[in-house]
């Protein structure tokens, strides 16, 4: 379970991309380049794509939030049916502009899969609490909702990549693998050590 700085840090950096989602959807004039082309080329895919992503991870920050899951069991399933809804537009959306991503093949397969695997992901949660398998549920909106952190983690890697200067185009191929996959991975790791009791001599 997230302690309180873990949860607030990860509900602020959620709540910084939302408002640039919010931001880019609401003032087309304080969009950089970059994304009004996007919105030139596919106005709704993009459209869409920040909507539901801006709805998702706001609500699922609050989803990982135990106490308030505890506390308010109504309110986590009504913002879990709208954390569902979000990803599925958001999901197919983002699906669509996989294949028109810029960087070529590497992006478009990078882009692609992630947004399978958040679809994938996110159903079979919701597959999961419908069978009353609370424990498998969560495990799955853990993946769910990493995938939905690469909003986060996109933006984080891009603006490194800045830093020390590396080109774009030769950067963003590599991002729109690394914005998901480590995630993925530390998501798995949490879950194994659920799973797994450690050794005797690693317990003290």
């Amino acid at each position: 379970m997230l302690n309180k700085v873990s949860w607030s840090l990860l509900l602020l950096s959620a709540l910084l991309v939302a408002a640039y989602a919010f931001t880019n959807l609401a003032l087309p004039g304080l969009r950089q380049p970059f994304v009004a082309e996007l919105f030139q080329k596919t106005p709704w895919a993009i459209g869409l794509h920040m909507l539901g992503g801006l709805v998702a991870i706001v609500t699922g920050a609050f989803q990982v939030n135990a106490r308030l899951r505890a506390r308010r069991i109504e309110l986590h399933r009504l913002l879990g049916r709208v954390y569902v809804i979000a990803v599925l537009v958001g999901g197919v959306a983002g699906l669509v502009l996989s294949f028109s991503s810029f960087g070529g093949p590497v992006t478009h397969a990078g882009f692609g899969l992630m947004a399978v695997l958040w679809l994938v992901s996110t159903g079979m949660a919701y597959h999961r609490i419908r069978q009353r398998d609370v424990a498998a549920h969560r495990a799955w909106m853990l993946r769910s909702y990493a995938l939905t952190l690469a909003a986060v983690t996109l933006r984080i890697y891009l603006g490194l990549s800045q830093v020390v200067g590396m080109d774009f185009a030769a950067a963003y191929p590599a991002i729109a693998w690394l914005c998901w996959v480590p995630n993925l991975i530390l998501v798995e790791w949490v879950l194994l050590r659920r799973v797994l009791p450690l050794p005797n001599h690693a317990r003290g």
